[in-house]
């Protein structure tokens, strides 16, 4: 029998290790080929996940289970719920198109380019699969290599600053979550994360394991005051790097508040609700307010993220099963937008090598099919109804409601803030007149490009019509969830 995550892993890994293995050596034209491949292959293996994944049990499925280290009882044990399965299609997806837009570029060592990013694709569906806390933690761990050396190789002139940056935030809140594992270890006997979900903890443990989880996770993200990492990371990073950061690695925050964090300390999450919650409008409404101040577009969508990435968090911590779905399909949205905005502005910063918003003005006179598709992304980044951008946000706006009217009051704002930031953007730099020299320069895109735009636009049109595509994956998942977590581990006094 295939186990089809150990294949959805290791395919990209392997790939990736020809690539780096045999950089050199390889043909001009057959190492970005070879990418191309392993980068198909690795997005069709995990469709089968998808299509065979059953929707209404609430358990673990494709669950694979070897021995490794014994003495420790550390096992490589994988499975998925419906929480995993969107972000491991959404993972390959993502990848796939980074390769083929890049595929033909003139980006120096593109096999081992190419290779660290189907490297990072493997090691990041290792984590969305772990069930073993070590494994997890390893996968975890790894993934930051591949992005340590997509941004400091190949990306802007202070690439070295804003690696070193992300790798202190990433590592040293990660230090604390393995700290939070052994002890978790020496209650459970095991490293198995399904033990950890019954286990009786102490209102005082739950907050301290909490806080460690919190650390980890929250710099992922990122959430505010610990997002400082993100904007430096994003600018100097090349646009496969930014694509890659803001569509599937934030993700692994907010994912791993729901698979870890919630469900081994309930009691802590209700206990601090409030102030999570308070921490989460703040990235939504101030960090929105830093965006329409930026004047380089890259910075612009990076705060824009945080701000978005507020309301997953808001969604997780108001701790109902609307919100936690809302939170979802937020988090797969964002994957979409974020990853078309980012590649808009990295094809403008191929031909002009500005992202000085001052720089441009009247783009659509030269480039009108490509100013149309960022218009139309920039509309779903504002929460436009009809496009995914809204969906998520309307989901956890209402849920808010439900709780408490300021609650969703502040977090409606993001909204307006949204809508200001892009919109403003837009028309300083896609209308007027053409009379900047780069803007002069400018040329349509090409085919590839176009493809890749479009094929990303329909799916944000698809997911805002018809939300049930991911909700019917989520739902039971969610509900379950939402009631495993109403159950106390100990009594809060």
């Amino acid at each position: 029998m295939i186990a089809p995550l150990s294949l959805a892993i290791w395919t990209p890994i392997l790939f990736s290790i020809i690539l780096i293995g045999l950089g050199g050596l390889l043909p001009k034209k057959l190492g970005p080929n070879l990418a191309l491949l392993g980068g198909f292959v690795s997005f069709i293996i995990t469709i089968p996940v998808l299509i065979e994944f059953n929707y209404i049990s609430p358990l673990f499925q494709f669950q694979e289970f070897h021995h490794w280290i014994l003495p420790y009882r550390i096992n490589y044990h994988l499975g998925v719920d419906g929480f995993s399965v969107p972000l491991i299609l959404l993972t390959s997806f993502m990848t796939m198109i980074v390769i083929f837009l890049t595929q033909d570029t003139n980006i120096k060592n593109l096999n081992y380019y190419h290779g660290a990013f189907l490297m990072m694709s493997g090691l990041m569906i290792g984590v969305f699969s772990s069930l073993d806390v070590i494994l997890y933690y390893i996968f975890w761990e790894a993934m930051l290599i591949p992005m340590f050396l997509i941004i400091g190789v190949w990306g802007g002139p202070n690439r070295i600053y804003a690696t070193i940056k992300f790798f202190l935030y990433t590592v040293l809140g990660s230090l604390l979550m393995l700290v939070a594992f052994i002890y978790l270890f020496f209650e459970a006997g095991s490293f198995s994360l399904i033990d950890y979900y019954h286990l009786p903890l102490s209102l005082p443990i739950q907050i301290f394991l909490f806080v460690a989880f919190f650390m980890a996770f929250a710099v992922k993200i990122p959430m505010w005051p610990v997002h400082t990492w993100l904007p430096d990371a994003h600018v100097e990073a090349p646009t496969g790097g930014s694509v890659i950061l803001a569509a599937i690695m934030l993700k692994l925050g907010g994912y791993s508040f729901l698979r870890f964090a919630l469900p081994i300390t309930p009691d802590a999450v209700s206990f601090l609700q409030p102030a999570l919650i308070v921490i989460s409008l703040i990235a939504i409404v101030y960090i929105a307010i830093i965006a329409m101040a930026q004047k380089d577009m890259k910075k612009l969508i990076a705060y824009s993220s945080i701000s978005h990435m507020g309301f997953v968090t808001l969604g997780i911590f108001l701790l109902t099963p609307m919100s936690v779905e809302g939170a979802y399909v937020q988090m797969i949205s964002h994957g979409f937008i974020s990853a078309a905005l980012f590649i808009s502005i990295g094809i403008l910063y191929d031909q002009t090598h500005t992202r000085e918003i001052q720089n441009y003005g009247g783009v659509i006179n030269k480039m009108p099919l490509f100013s149309a598709l960022v218009v139309f992304f920039a509309m779903a980044n504002s929460g436009l109804p009809g496009t995914s951008g809204f969906v998520g946000e309307f989901m956890v706006i209402m849920a808010a409601a439900q709780e408490n009217f300021w609650i969703a009051l502040t977090a409606a704002m993001t909204l307006l803030l949204g809508a200001a930031y892009s919109l403003w953007m837009v028309k300083r730099v896609f209308y007027g007149e053409a009379k900047s020299k780069v803007v002069l320069k400018l040329k349509e895109i090409n085919f590839k490009q176009t493809f890749v735009l479009v094929s990303l636009a329909l799916l944000i049109l698809i997911l805002g019509l018809f939300p049930f595509l991911i909700t019917d994956i989520t739902n039971t998942t969610a509900e379950n969830f939402i009631q495993f977590m109403n159950r106390s581990k100990f009594p809060i006094l």
